[in-house]
C-alpha cells in the first residue's frame, strides 16, 4: 500500500461530510471500507512514516507557537478511539500534545453551561489537542436520553423540540470563534459497524487482559443504536461547517482507521503550513557573536581526530542512560 503525499488531500476527501448535506450513515458510508487498498505486509512501518510526519510538523507548529490545532474524536463504544489516538499520535512530543477524555459531567461542570468544561481543556498556541469525546456528547447521549437534561438544570424557555438546533448554532459559532482566534479543527467519527462492536465486546469478556475494558452499560447501549446513529446524522448535517468539517472514518479495519486518521490530520497540517520562526538581522548577528565565543572555547565543531579504540566489551557497548535522557529532555524547549 502506498498512498502518494501529493494526492492526500484527495484520500482524505472520501471521508469528508459536505457541509450541510444530509447522509445516511449505514447507505453512506461503509465501516468495512479501505478505499481498495489491501492491508499491506507492512502496515505497522507505513503508519510509523505516518507518525514521523507528524511529528515533524508539530515540531513546526509548536516553535512557531501562533496557532494550535483541536482533534475531535468520536464514536460510539469499542470503535477503537483510545488505540487510535495511542499509534496515531506515538511519536508526537508529549509536551506539545495534550489529550483529553470527556466522561459524564461532575457535578462542578453541570454547574456551568454545557461548554465550560471543553473551554478549560482547549489546546494552547503551537500545541495539538484531541478530545476522546468532546462537547458533541451534548448533542448525542443526552439527545438519546434526553433525561439527562434534569441535571443541567436549563432555563425553561430553551426546553422542547427546538434545543437541538440551538446548540447547533451554538457549536457552530464557538468553533467559528476559535478558528478566527487561531484554533484549527477537525472532527473524525470513528464509524464501527454493530457486527464489528458485538465482536470486540465479546473479546473483552473472553481475554482476560481486555477485561478492565469491559463495561455492562455499553451493552445496554446498542438498544439505542439505531437512535444513536440519527443523532450523529443530524450533527454532521448541521455542524459540518467549511472552518471545522467533520470526517467519517470506516473503523472496522483497524489498521486503515489509524492510517486514515493520521491522513487527516497530516492534511490539515499541511493545509495550516506551520513555519519555524525566522532570525532577523539583529538575531543572526547575536547568534554569530555566540559562535565566536564557543569556537574559542571548543573550537570550530570539527571532530577531532579519532583515537585509536578499544576493543568494545559488553559493559562498554550499553549505551549511557543518563546521556539519552539529557538528549531527551534538550530535543526541544
Amino acid at each position: 500500500m502506498k498512498i502518494d503525499p501529493s494526492n492526500l488531500k484527495e484520500f482524505v476527501k472520501r471521508f469528508a461530510v459536505a457541509p450541510g448535506s444530509k447522509i445516511d450513515l449505514k447507505q453512506d458510508f461503509d465501516p468495512g471500507d479501505t478505499a481498495g487498498y489491501e492491508k499491506p505486509e507492512n502496515a505497522a512501518t507505513f503508519l510509523d512514516e505516518g507518525v514521523e510526519f507528524l511529528a515533524n510538523y508539530q515540531e513546526r507548529l509548536y516553535a512557531e507557537n501562533s496557532r494550535s490545532l483541536l482533534v475531535v474524536l468520536q464514536a460510539l463504544d469499542a470503535a477503537g478511539k483510545d488505540s487510535t489516538i495511542e499509534h496515531v499520535m506515538s511519536g508526537v512530543n508529549p509536551q506539545g500534545c495534550q489529550v483529553t477524555s470527556f466522561k459524564a459531567p461532575s457535578v462542578d461542570e453541570l454547574d456551568h453551561g454545557y461548554l465550560w468544561r471543553v473551554s478549560s481543556a482547549l489546546p494552547a498556541r503551537g500545541n495539538i489537542g484531541i478530545f476522546n469525546r468532546s462537547h458533541y456528547e451534548e448533542v448525542l447521549v443526552v439527545r438519546v436520553h434526553p433525561q439527562f437534561l434534569s441535571g443541567q438544570r436549563l432555563p425553561p424557555r430553551t426546553l422542547g423540540d427546538g434545543l437541538w438546533k440551538q446548540r447547533f448554532a451554538e457549536i457552530n459559532n464557538f468553533e467559528k470563534y476559535l478558528v478566527d482566534n487561531g484554533t484549527d479543527i477537525v472532527k473524525i467519527y470513528l464509524n464501527v459497524s454493530k457486527d464489528e462492536q458485538c465482536r470486540r465486546q465479546m473479546a473483552r469478556i473472553d481475554t482476560p487482559e481486555k477485561n478492565w475494558k469491559f463495561n455492562a452499560g455499553d451493552i445496554e447501549e446498542r438498544k439505542y443504536w439505531d437512535d444513536y446513529l440519527a443523532a450523529y446524522e443530524a450533527v454532521f448535517e448541521h455542524t459540518s461547517t467549511p472552518w471545522a468539517p467533520w470526517y467519517v472514518v470506516p473503523a472496522d479495519p483497524k489498521w486503515f482507521a489509524r492510517i486514515a486518521v493520521a491522513g487527516i490530520i497530516a492534511n490539515k497540517l499541511i493545509e495550516m503550513d506551520p513555519q519555524f520562526p525566522a532570525v532577523d538581522t539583529k538575531g543572526k548577528q547575536a547568534m554569530l557573536a555566540c559562535r565566536e565565543t564557543l569556537v574559542g572555547e571548543c573550537g570550530d565543531g570539527t571532530p577531532a581526530a579519532s583515537a585509536p579504540q578499544k576493543p568494545a566489551t559488553a559493559a562498554s557497548a550499553m549505551p549511557d542512560a543518563k546521556k539519552d535522557k539529557s538528549k531527551k529532555r534538550s530535543k526541544k524547549k
